[in-house]
C-alpha cells in the first residue's frame, strides 16, 4: 500500500488580507492536510515555503507517495495565469493530485480521468505502425488535455482578477459618495490604531524607560521588548502626546 500526503498551501499578498479564512476552508475539507503558509507581497518574487514544499513534493513523488495538493482557489497557487499554467502542468506530469476548492473544474483528476479514458481505448496491437501511431495519438492526446487545463487556468485567473477590479470599483464609488456626504472616510489625520501588540509594547516601555517609570536605556528597552527600532520610538511619541 503505497504512502500518501495531503498538503495546504496559502499564500496572502498584502497585509490586508487573512490568510486564515484560506486555512480554515483547507482543512474544513481536508482535516487532515499539512497546511503550509506563506506571506509575502507582490513585489517579492521568491517564495521560499513554496519551493521547499515542490522539493519536497518531486522527492516523495520519486519514492511512489501519492500527492495531494490543495488550495483553496488557483490564484493562491501563484500570481498570474502564465505562472498558475506553468506550474499545474509540472505538478500534473509529476502524478500530484492538484484540487481548487473553489474551481473544481480545473481539479486535475477531472483532466486525468479524461486521458485515462482515452488511453483504455488504444490498445497495442502487435503491428509495429499501428503502434506507433497510437503511441502519438496518446502523446497529443496528453498535449490536448493540458491544453484545455491551461484554458481554464487562465479563464479562472481572469475571472477572479474580474471580481478583484469589481470589488475596487464598488469601493471607489462608496468612498465618493460617503465623501460627497460630507462623512470621514478612512482614519482622520494623526489618529492611532490601538492593538493588543501595541498597548502591551507600550506598557513595557512605561515600565523600563528611563524617560518614564523606569531605569533603561532605549537601546536596552528595544532587546528587552523585542520590537523595531522605529516601532519602539513610534510608540514613545504616542505616549509623550497623550
Amino acid at each position: 500500500m503505497s504512502k500518501s500526503i495531503i498538503f495546504g498551501y496559502a499564500r496572502i499578498s498584502t497585509m490586508k488580507q487573512r490568510i486564515e479564512r484560506q486555512i480554515d476552508n483547507v482543512k474544513r475539507e481536508y482535516p487532515g492536510a499539512v497546511i503550509i503558509t506563506e506571506e509575502y507581497t507582490g513585489t517579492t518574487t521568491d517564495r521560499p515555503k513554496w519551493n521547499k514544499l515542490v522539493e519536497q513534493i518531486k522527492k516523495e513523488s520519486a519514492k511512489g507517495t501519492d500527492i495531494t495538493l490543495v488550495f483553496d482557489e488557483v490564484s493562491r497557487m501563484s500570481r498570474n495565469a502564465a505562472e498558475g499554467i506553468e506550474l499545474y502542468e509540472e505538478l500534473f506530469n509529476m502524478g500530484v493530485n492538484l484540487i481548487f476548492l473553489k474551481e473544481p473544474h480545473i481539479n486535475s483528476r477531472v483532466y486525468r480521468d479524461k486521458l485515462n479514458r482515452q488511453i483504455e481505448k488504444l490498445t497495442g496491437t502487435g503491428s509495429k505502425a499501428t503502434d506507433k501511431l497510437l503511441d502519438n495519438m496518446l502523446t497529443a492526446l496528453h498535449e490536448y488535455t493540458i491544453d484545455i487545463a491551461k484554458e481554464q487556468i487562465e479563464i479562472a485567473f481572469q475571472t477572479a482578477q474580474a471580481e478583484v477590479d469589481y470589488l475596487h470599483q464598488r469601493t471607489s464609488e462608496g468612498v465618493r459618495k460617503a465623501q460627497a456626504a460630507g462623512k470621514q472616510v478612512g482614519r482622520a489625520k494623526g489618529s492611532t490604531i490601538e492593538t493588543k501588540k501595541s498597548i502591551e509594547a507600550k506598557k513595557q516601555i512605561q515600565k523600563h524607560s528611563r524617560d518614564f517609570n523606569g531605569t533603561l536605556s532605549d537601546v536596552d528597552c528595544i532587546k528587552l521588548i523585542g520590537i523595531a527600532r522605529n516601532t519602539y520610538f513610534k510608540y514613545k511619541r504616542e505616549l509623550k502626546a497623550e
